[in-house]
């Protein structure tokens, strides 16, 4: 009998946080991995780590804000890795401000980042999988994904277009028998909270842990494939910030 060929995962807004909770979690489920955040320098010493569970994984520095050139950098990647059974679109930022005093070329970051690039993260994997006739995409949306707060318009925005996004494709792709999650978290305690574009302060003790939403998503990886979690919230026990 030939032995089944390993999966292999491509993960976005790896190096930190929830994509690297999640590179951890199927490191350790055997799953090999393509890694990709701005930082070559934390995608190899992550690489290094994770090579040691037994793992194949390959770290790639792409800047996802460049809106543009995202499909054919992805593309030249798996031109070189191969195909891809599972793609995490987790790389994203956050946004605080009133949306009134918003500039354009801000708005136009977040909807690109958040939005835009996992779009064409999508149209670069895609051909590969219609081809396999399976596999699995999640994007990290977010509870701003269905809910709106003040303060948030434009992470929020961009987030629900990521949800109505993550919904037409779903419709779209599962006669090619590929599944489509959205998985929308609560607040997660990451790096986010420390960047130069939100101005927030919660109790980042009581939010989810990184290791949870990973958790959620090698779950959903490993569902039966005549089976799919098209949505799923998870949330913090203290609730919404």
């Amino acid at each position: 009998m030939t032995a089944q060929r390993k999966l292999r995962a491509l993960i976005t807004g790896a190096s930190r946080g929830i994509g690297r909770a999640t590179a951890e979690a199927f490191a350790a489920s055997n799953i090999d991995l393509v890694l990709v955040s701005r930082s070559q320098a934390q995608l190899d010493e992550l690489a290094q780590t994770l090579q040691e569970q037994g793992v194949e994984v390959r770290g790639v520095a792409i800047n996802l804000s460049e809106v543009g050139q995202v499909k054919s950098q992805i593309s030249q990647l798996l031109d070189q890795v191969g195909s891809i059974d599972i793609l995490i679109n987790n790389a994203g930022m956050g946004y605080t401000g009133e949306l009134i005093d918003m500039p354009l070329a801000d708005w136009q970051r977040v909807l690109g980042l958040n939005v835009t690039s996992v779009f064409e993260c999508v149209q670069a994997v895609l051909p590969g999988m219609r081809s396999q006739q399976q596999g699995t995409i999640i994007n990290i949306v977010s509870i701003a994904g269905q809910q709106a707060f003040p303060q948030w318009g434009a992470y929020c925005a961009s987030k629900f277009a990521l949800m109505g996004f993550t919904k037409s494709l779903a419709q779209e792709e599962r006669p090619h028998g590929i599944r489509v999650t959205a998985v929308c978290p609560g607040a997660v305690n990451t790096p986010l909270w420390d960047t130069d574009t939100v101005d927030a302060d919660f109790d980042r003790s009581a939010m989810l842990r990184p290791e949870n939403v990973a958790q959620s998503i090698l779950h959903i990886v490993q569902m039966p494939q005549n089976a799919v979690i098209e949505e799923l919230v998870l949330m913090p026990n203290a609730g919404t910030f």
